[in-house]
């Protein structure tokens, strides 16, 4: 049997649940600062979660819906690059004003990995400078042994690029490998890594099809908080609304 080594976390929606309220709010600033007239409502941005990374999404957005106003060919790739790095400083900001509190259970799953020893690392297709706020002030008592983000891969979720690059960072094997995540995407490309999920609903994941997942949570839980639930998978773990490394470990060990 293959021992559990390490865990690797997904960010958006996993750490925190930055999309609806975070990522969607800070683009809609982003578009009123540039001087353009649309927003991104709620089940706009839901679908366009569909295309992994925000220049992408922008892009997308250009293509398909238009800016309201011209912009040309030549002037594409630096306007998204100019808003993209506006849009991530005033993510910064929301995540400094403490808009966006950690999901149940993470601050508590991370210092139980801490404890044992084991690699710790978040892989993440955000701004770099958005997954090191979070990690430097909002997780500022855990040991991370690698932040991967943004465009540190080509290839964005569902490629399996960001997981075969953490595997190459922790020296592991798949089977000794944990990963947190939260959506479709990020499920196809833990699995397609050959890494084992752990699936933690939010708004805008718990209708998408996720049974590739090992385990599917509404969250990770805390004792003197918010409980999850278990949506599907986990056959024979003894779970009672709180998910310890301890539970995961012994899980997949067993599967192995």
């Amino acid at each position: 049997m293959a021992e559990i080594k390490a865990f690797f976390f997904d960010q958006d929606g996993v750490i925190i649940d930055t999309e609806k309220d975070g990522h969607r709010v800070a683009f809609n600033r982003t578009f009123k600062k540039f001087g353009y007239d649309f927003d991104w409502s709620v089940e706009d941005y839901h679908e366009l979660l569909q295309v992994g990374g925000g220049k992408e999404r922008i892009r997308h957005y250009l293509h398909t819906r238009g800016f309201g106003k011209e912009v040309k060919p030549e002037e594409e790739d630096q306007l998204i690059k100019d808003m993209h790095l506006a849009k991530t400083d005033i993510f910064i900001e929301i995540i400094e004003q403490g808009e966006l509190p950690l999901r149940p259970g993470i601050q508590r799953i991370m210092k139980e990995i801490n404890t044992r020893g084991l690699v710790l690392g978040v892989c993440t297709t955000s701004d770099q400078r958005a997954a090191q706020s979070i990690a430097e002030k909002m997780l500022h008592d855990i040991r991370f042994d690698f932040i991967l983000a943004g465009d540190v891969v080509s290839k964005k979720k569902p490629d399996p690029a960001i997981y075969n690059l953490a595997l190459e960072k922790s020296g592991l094997k798949p089977e000794e490998c944990v990963v947190i995540e939260d959506s479709r995407n990020g499920v196809l490309a833990a699995k397609a890594a050959g890494m084992h999920v752990v699936a933690t609903t939010n708004y805008y994941t718990q209708n998408e099809d996720l049974s590739l997942a090992d385990i599917i949570v509404t969250c990770l839980g805390d004792d003197d908080g918010e409980w999850g639930k278990l949506v599907a998978g986990g056959q024979g773990l003894n779970y009672d609304g709180v998910l310890t490394a301890q539970q995961i470990i012994a899980y997949f060990s067993n599967k192995n």
